[in-house]
């Protein structure tokens, strides 16, 4: 996985910023050393056990990063900090890893079964609320801004944006920014075709179920490339480019073409061979929104896909 440019938030616990208790005592590192070494001359005359108290309670940071082991090596230049409070460290993320992260976009890795975003509806935990929380540790007033989404049983890559303002500046030039968004599906039957376009127009019913219509300007454009990687009698694995993004658009286009995601009910599927869908994110490359570098990040092909053909994941 190659990461961008922009130099990454830690993502190791982070010092809370409240207003509550003493300000932090902060020290500069002139010389290379040991942490416990360097707080135990800084901070004397306290003593040896409570020095290894601050650290094992998270209250000394190195460089913006909680720190806890005694001999981790400082180099000159660092600050280290301590907190006479103990530090506030976020809940652990649940069917979401962070996989980079700066000032300006999070990328993640959504599992299965997690909603992005929660509807009127639903208001149970979510990617946004947890990433929202996450955020927060360091900053109580920041905000997460999702810039696009994967349905609830959809897993895969993700990207949130840190303000309004690179929300804006992504979405409105969306096709130009996201230079890739690859999926894999694994479908029902054999995909005799090895690669295809599938192109329609998609509306939407009362009941918020997306339909093709064939007739031009007749809804929303889509268009989805494919190509088969793996074939079989009872299923088929593509690699699935958007060239636009809609709303349950590969969904759609493979009942469309006779081939519905895997455990797709909702879309035609008539098999269910995991509690899923057959479909994964897996790769988003773009240009990042404030230094305008390329960036790429790729996952695996989910383990349950692979063994419908039998074999072992890769990696």
């Amino acid at each position: 996985m190659r990461k961008g440019p922009s130099s990454p938030r830690p993502r190791g616990g982070a010092f809370s910023r409240g207003s509550a208790g003493a300000p932090p005592k902060t020290f500069k590192v002139t010389e290379p050393g040991e942490l416990l070494s360097f707080l135990l001359d800084k901070l004397a005359p306290q003593g040896r056990n409570s020095v290894k108290s601050l650290l094992a309670h998270g209250q000394v940071s190195v460089a913006g990063k909680v720190e806890k082991l005694y001999n981790y090596a400082l180099k000159p230049g660092q600050e280290v900090e301590v907190r006479k409070d103990r530090a506030t460290v976020a809940p652990p993320l649940v069917g979401l890893r962070i996989v980079y992260e700066d000032d300006a976009i999070v990328v993640a890795n959504k599992d299965a079964g997690l909603l992005s975003i929660a509807t009127d509806r639903e208001t149970e935990l979510t990617a946004y609320r947890q990433l929202t929380a996450h955020v927060r540790i360091a900053n109580p007033s920041a905000r997460i801004f999702i810039l696009h989404r994967l349905d609830r049983e959809t897993s895969g890559l993700m990207m949130f944006a840190k303000s309004e303002s690179i929300q804006q500046k992504m979405q409105d030039n969306w096709k130009d920014v996201v230079k890739e968004r690859t999926y894999v599906a694994l479908v029902e039957g054999l995909v005799k075709k090895t690669n295809g376009t599938i192109e329609s127009w998609l509306k939407e019913t009362s009941t918020l179920k997306m339909y093709s219509s064939f007739a031009k300007n007749d809804g929303q454009h889509a268009i989805t490339h494919y190509k088969v990687l793996r074939a079989s009698r009872n299923y088929s694995l593509l690699e699935v480019d958007l060239e636009t993004g809609r709303k349950n658009q590969i969904r759609v286009h493979m009942q469309d073409i006779g081939h519905p995601i895997a455990s797709d009910k909702k879309y035609g599927a008539k098999t269910k061979p995991f509690s899923r869908l057959g479909l994964h994110a897996r790769v988003l490359a773009f240009e990042h929104p404030v230094t305008g570098k390329p960036m790429r990040f790729e996952t695996d092909i989910p383990k349950p896909f692979l063994s419908q053909f039998g074999e072992k994941p890769q990696g």
